[in-house]
């Protein structure tokens, strides 16, 4: 197989997203002017890493143990004594709000005869085994032991509740499981400096839905990762938002970022559509949401009046000032990747978290969380985050309370087809799978990633 060493030898479809801002004027923010991607091998990959249970062991040993991963956002644990629990594979982390104010992360697991301590979320003023009642407090100290005289043998100085190393950015908590190691800053490479401007500590959970899928963790976040299946599984958007001339950037081992501009047709159509008939598509509906169906004037783009009208429905909704940031910011689906399995819009039309998590001990099943962000008004208190809606693998998204019918959709579209996906990896004879150079360039960095974390 010929190896294209460089992005340059890859004739991208026009225009380019850099192209696009070009046309779109006025200022840019210089972390979107960035167009980085050194190609990873183009060597085929081995379908056994999504089906095989070797393989996942290997995973869940080396490098789920090892790496920063998103827990729960701020809101989850906002005051002292509100906890969280995170579980991936079999580990369970409970994080907790000391009453210091500060995070706190525990292993889940009672030091008498191990009982998981907790579930889900709440609110709790110590940590308390429901089996048979050993008692921490939120700093992790051992506070009460029934009987305590039948255990002599017992010194509660030393029966501190492991701890796990847990942090926050930008209003998420990670946690990681490792003892030693990078930070979390370090751990996130370039994003702190590219989310300088794009804060989300004062936004709140507003839809949080959770679907179990029937495949491998990698090939659920890898159906998100690329626009090649947009014409097939998404035709309602190849008019409305670029696709295959989406940009993908790679910038270390754990962030990468695809940027699909919004309000252009994809260059897979034979002709672009007019301006007028992709604003039209973008409305959908009955225009209500803007007072009726605006017509563009002379000269205008759709993108510059939906970037308007954003703007205009944010300041109105939220007393947000978006004057100073570019339509690109406004409407577009700016997505980093953080290695292994987390998603982050930065965008403020479209400002989501996806997160992908094996389901215990099955390389065959998953969990996906889509977490809608809601920015806070002036003044406004926060709210509670929003309680998960489970999505039965054959129900539908458009069923969640608050959940938009058009991303409803389109989440359907896309985890409708993975079953299928996990059917034919393990029929496979070839038994790998050719990824394109650079539409599934980020895919392959992944794979790469983890191989690293694997051969360590």
């Amino acid at each position: 197989m010929n190896k294209i060493i460089s992005v340059e030898d890859i004739d991208r479809p026009r225009p380019t997203y850099q192209q696009i801002l070009d046309r779109d004027g006025g200022r840019v923010p210089d972390v979107l002017r960035i167009d980085n991607n050194p190609l990873p091998s183009l060597d085929p990959i081995p379908l056994e890493r999504y089906t095989s249970q070797a393989y996942f062991d290997r995973e869940m040993e080396k490098m789920w143990s090892r790496v920063w991963q998103f827990a729960c956002r701020e809101e989850h644990v906002a005051s002292p004594g509100d906890f969280h629990v995170y579980e991936i594979g079999r580990h369970s982390v409970i994080i907790v709000r000391g009453d210091d104010g500060q995070l706190k992360a525990y292993h889940n697991s009672c030091l008498h005869r191990g009982t998981k301590l907790k579930e889900g979320s709440g609110w709790s003023a110590s940590i308390h085994c429901p089996y048979h009642g050993w008692n921490w407090s939120l700093e992790g100290d051992l506070v009460n032991v029934p009987c305590s005289w039948d255990f002599p043998h017992l010194d509660k100085a030393k029966m501190r509740l492991p701890t796990v190393r847990v942090d926050s950015w930008n209003g998420m908590v990670f946690i990681n499981l490792a003892d030693t190691g990078p930070s979390l800053a370090d751990y996130l490479e370039v994003l702190p400096a590219h989310f300088r401007n794009w804060d989300m500590t004062d936004w709140y959970v507003s839809v949080h839905a959770r679907k179990e899928l029937p495949c491998n963790w990698k090939a659920a976040q890898d159906a998100f990762i690329e626009g090649y299946h947009t014409n097939l599984v998404h035709p309602q958007c190849v008019g409305t938002a670029g696709d295959i001339n989406a940009q993908h950037d790679i910038f270390g081992d754990h962030v990468s970022r695809d940027i699909v501009a919004l309000g252009v047709s994809s260059p897979s159509l034979p002709e672009p559509l007019p301006e007028q008939e992709i604003l039209d598509m973008m409305l959908m509906g009955d225009g209500a949401v803007i007072g009726g169906r605006p017509q563009l004037a002379p000269g205008e783009t759709a993108r510059s009046m939906m970037a308007r009208t954003v703007r205009t429905t944010m300041t109105e909704q939220f007393g947000m000032d978006l004057a100073a940031l570019s339509n690109a910011e406004v409407i577009d689906s700016i997505k980093y990747t953080l290695f292994p399995n987390l998603f982050i819009f930065a965008g403020i039309s479209v400002r989501v978290l996806y997160v992908y998590r094996p389901i215990g001990n099955d390389p065959n099943r998953c969990t996906f969380d889509i977490l809608f962000l809601r920015p806070l008004s002036p003044g406004q208190e926060r709210p509670a985050p929003a309680e998960v809606v489970i999505v039965p693998e054959d129900g539908s998204y458009t069923d969640v309370p608050g959940m938009d019918p058009g991303f409803g959709n389109l989440f359907d579209q896309d985890t409708n087809i993975l079953r299928l996906q996990r059917d034919g990896m393990h029929a496979s004879k070839a038994g790998v799978g050719v990824y394109s150079a650079y539409l599934e360039s980020r895919l392959r960095h992944i794979q790469h990633t983890l191989e690293k974390y694997l051969n360590n």
